[in-house]
């Protein structure tokens, strides 16, 4: 008999012996599932560990799904924003460029209005130009009638002659319409100093050969024109030298004034021959512009000549300025020596001084009640009883 939790159970049955095989072999069973599913357990290891790795890769793949929607929906805002900046950048741009278009625009036409005024001025000072031309014109036609006539001729070549002599030179150096020795009368006597003395400038011109030669149409009527102007200036030439060229009361020669540059470049460029007989006859030919130089050329020799009529007061003014120097210098000597001597003064002062303030120092930090020293006299004498 077995007892088994109150239970009794005879061994000799069958039915317990049957209950009890069943119970063994349920066992059995159990045991071999136990080993069997151990070592499915241990097999299927690995499978677990690929199916955690995949739970893993999906949850990778579900963040990163999450993610990239996060990231598009950031897209999505962010191109939004930059859209609706772009938009108002680009009517910005759009207003600029229209403002800028009405401003050029608006220049444009301010500057179209200003050049039309502008225009519209230069078109009137063109009007004003063309009626002073005419004006010129008719002036040129009567100062040809004035050359016309050798009078008047004469006098305009004076009053030039007078103008110019007026700029170049001061107003005691020169004397118009001057009456010489032999009763002739010179246009401008320039009072030089001797040598070379008093020069003569005449400016009575024959300008008819002139302006035959200018209106002459053939060869024949420019020969022609041609030797009347050599004659004419060959014979005032000589009517210069013998009128205006005296010995001991001139100059050793005389100027021929011409009133026109164009005559004076004429002579010198088609007759150089009639120029040369000037110079011998000591007959010089001047233009305005060669006129003006060498009277410049004359007010230097003035000046110099001024200079030497005034050197002799030069001289006595350099003595005294030589005297006014001399004394300055004594004196300043003399302030050196009074200010040398003030500084040594000074310096003695300042050395007194000094020492001065030394035993003052040493009385400060004197202790007068300390008995005096062996063989020194005290300051203060001894207290008399009272």
């Amino acid at each position: 008999m077995l007892t088994l939790g109150g239970l009794q159970l005879d061994l000799t049955d069958p039915l317990t012996l049957a209950i009890a095989g069943a119970v063994l072999l349920l066992a059995v069973v159990l045991l071999l599932t136990l080993r069997a599913a151990a070592r499915a357990g241990r097999m299927a290891e690995p499978l677990l560990r690929e199916v955690s790795w995949m739970a893993d890769r999906v949850q990778s793949l579900s963040d990163g799904q999450e993610r990239l929607a996060g990231g598009l929906h950031h897209v999505s805002e962010t191109t939004a924003i930059s859209q609706s900046s772009m938009l108002k950048l680009m009517e910005q741009r759009l207003a600029d460029v229209q403002r800028q278009m009405t401003e050029a625009l608006h220049g444009t036409s301010t500057r179209t209005a200003r050049s039309l005024g502008e225009l519209h001025q230069r078109l009137e000072t063109i009007d004003k130009a063309q009626a002073n031309i005419e004006k010129l014109s008719g002036n040129v036609l009567s100062l040809q009638d004035i050359l016309s006539n050798k009078q008047t001729r004469g006098a305009f070549g004076e009053i030039q002659l007078n103008d110019i002599v007026q700029k170049a030179l001061p107003s005691d150096a020169y004397t118009m319409q001057a009456t010489l020795s032999n009763g002739r009368r010179a246009d401008c006597l320039i009072h030089l100093p001797k040598p070379p003395g008093p020069i003569v400038v005449d400016a009575k011109f024959p300008l008819e050969a002139y302006e035959a030669l200018r209106r002459a149409e053939t060869p024949q009527q420019a020969a022609e024109a041609q030797r009347l102007l050599r004659g004419s200036v060959r014979a005032h030439i000589k009517a210069i030298s013998e009128k205006y060229i005296l010995e001991g009361e001139t100059a050793d020669g005389a100027l021929m004034f011409l009133p026109s540059e164009a005559v004076y470049a004429e002579l010198h460029a088609n007759f150089p021959d009639v120029v040369r007989e000037g110079f011998a006859a000591k007959v010089w030919i001047v233009s305005p512009t060669t006129c003006m130089a060498t009277l410049n050329t004359m007010r230097a020799v003035l000046k110099d000549a001024r200079m030497r009529e005034q050197a002799g007061a030069i001289r006595r003014e350099l003595a005294l300025l030589y005297g006014d120097v001399e004394r300055l210098g004594t004196r300043v000597e003399n302030l050196d020596r009074h200010f040398g001597q003030a500084a040594k003064d000074i310096e003695e002062i300042k050395i007194s001084t000094e020492k001065a303030t030394r035993r003052a120092r040493r009385l400060d930090n004197f202790d007068f009640e300390e008995i005096a020293a062996p063989g020194v006299a005290p300051l203060i004498g001894p207290r008399v009883a009272e």
